[in-house]
């Protein structure tokens, strides 16, 4: 397809904000961006639709999901106060869904991204080809990261076998949107053994990496006193656990996993040391805070992650514990978060570029630049709650949501156009998740 989107405001990401521009898409590439008069005059063959009062920006990146987990939107509130019983009740739903039911439930999920302009994601699953197949289906592009758990270390070499079986199963499914990787769970859910072993298959197999990292003060304590639930829930289990005495990001410095150049979750509990490691490794930092806070994690030092200059970007983690699946939200929860150190236009950079950068993928997305992949989003700025803008990135961020998303537009296809309506897919794609969640109730009883 080539055709010229043009609109009040294109806000490229990494130069000024162009007024009354365009883009010009060929296939799937960006092949140039300026003002609309002189794009208009250079492709004068080309099909045009202005969207007039509108943004096009960089299609959002989302660094941080569990696309599978969709169906459990509202299913763990009465427990969240507690995250222990939220884990428990979140991995007994998890294990009653069957292969289908978690593609539903992915599905469903992957078509609300691009409904609010997501353009990619990091899918963190625990049947990642059903995650990738949702990710194929919509259109989108992303990284699908397949979990890995076994905190025994006796049993390292085999739940790593089992990894290995995964993932040649998911590279049946890779395309060149869609992308296979792995995730050792968290420190406390993975033995040292294994993340070696893991850490080592990514680096030899380069695959991306991805791992939950210093969320909680009960995984500090784990980590430093060996101590607290997750000490306890080892304990019981028959497993000997030895505290290595230092923080969450250190310890995987000490056994390999930095050396991936991995995207590391959450990092609410992180000290000026570890955000040394993190910027030396090169790795990157999804930030999730409205989970975090949904969670009462605490709030990560996102003012301190775009200080050390760290690839970081913003991630929804999954609705069962943010509700929705946003990104301009994000965005805008980050900021006020930060609000003494952080702008709309650090946080609109951490939802594009840095996103795109935190997964390695920097040289392809994240900025509207001729050479690019035409992945990009046309937010409406011209409705009552956003009057009157005279700054897009602070309308974007402050005034605007993904429910003001009108296309979404990935590798040069459109994959999302509001005017559309619903179709007769999408419909029965809801009819398929309300069964999945009546049956995660019943069992639930």
């Amino acid at each position: 397809m080539s055709k010229i989107y043009s609109a009040r405001w294109i806000v490229p990401i990494g130069r000024p904000v162009i007024e009354e521009g365009a883009v010009v898409v060929t296939d799937a590439t960006l092949a140039a961006v300026g003002k609309r008069a002189d794009l208009l005059a250079a492709f004068p063959r080309l099909a045009h639709e202005d969207f007039g009062n509108a943004a096009i920006l960089p299609g959002l990146v989302n660094t941080h999901s569990h696309l599978e987990l969709t169906v459990m939107r509202g299913f763990l509130e009465p427990v969240e106060h507690d995250f222990f019983a939220w884990l428990r009740k979140l991995t007994a739903a998890r294990l009653s869904m069957s292969e289908e039911d978690l593609f539903i439930s992915a599905a469903y999920g992957a078509q609300e991204a691009a409904r609010a302009g997501i353009t990619c994601l990091a899918d963190s699953s625990s049947l990642a080809t059903q995650s990738m197949r949702a990710l194929r289906q919509v259109g989108l592009r992303g990284i699908v990261y397949q979990e890995s758990f076994g905190p025994d270390p006796k049993l390292a070499a085999e739940n790593v076998a089992k990894l290995r079986g995964q993932l040649d199963a998911m590279r049946v499914l890779e395309t060149e949107l869609v992308r296979a990787g792995v995730s050792p769970h968290a420190p406390y859910t993975v033995s040292a053994p294994q993340l070696q072993l893991i850490a080592r298959l990514a680096i030899d197999a380069r695959l991306p990496l991805m791992m939950h990292a210093a969320e909680s003060a009960a995984e500090l304590q784990f980590m430093v006193h060996g101590t607290g639930p997750f000490a306890d829930g080892l304990k019981a289990r028959g497993i000997d656990w030895q505290p290595p005495g230092v923080s969450t990001v250190r310890y995987l410095h000490d056994h390999g996993v930095l050396q991936t150049r991995p995207l590391l979750a959450h990092c609410i509990n992180v000290d000026e040391n570890d955000l040394q490691l993190i910027k030396t490794a090169g790795a990157g930092i999804a930030h999730c805070p409205k989970s975090n806070a949904k969670l009462r994690h605490g709030r990560a030092p996102f003012a301190g992650f775009l200080e050390q200059q760290i690839n970081v970007g913003l991630g929804s983690d999954s609705v069962a514990s943010n509700n929705v699946c946003d990104i301009l939200e994000e965005s805008r929860f980050a900021a006020l978060l930060a609000s003494d150190r952080v702008g709309a236009g650090d946080a609109l950079i951490a939802a594009t570029q840095g996103g795109a950068r935190a997964l390695g993928l920097g040289d392809r997305i994240g900025q509207l630049e001729p050479g690019m992949a035409a992945d990009l989003a046309v937010v409406n700025l011209g409705d009552w709650h956003q009057q009157p803008v005279r700054d897009p990135a602070a309308a974007l961020i402050f005034s605007s949501s993904g429910r003001d998303v009108v296309l979404t537009v990935v590798d040069g296809k459109e994959i999302h156009r509001r005017d559309a309506g619903v179709t007769a897919n999408e419909s029965e794609l809801l009819s398929r998740l309300g069964q999945v969640r009546s049956r995660l109730e019943s069992t639930a009883r």
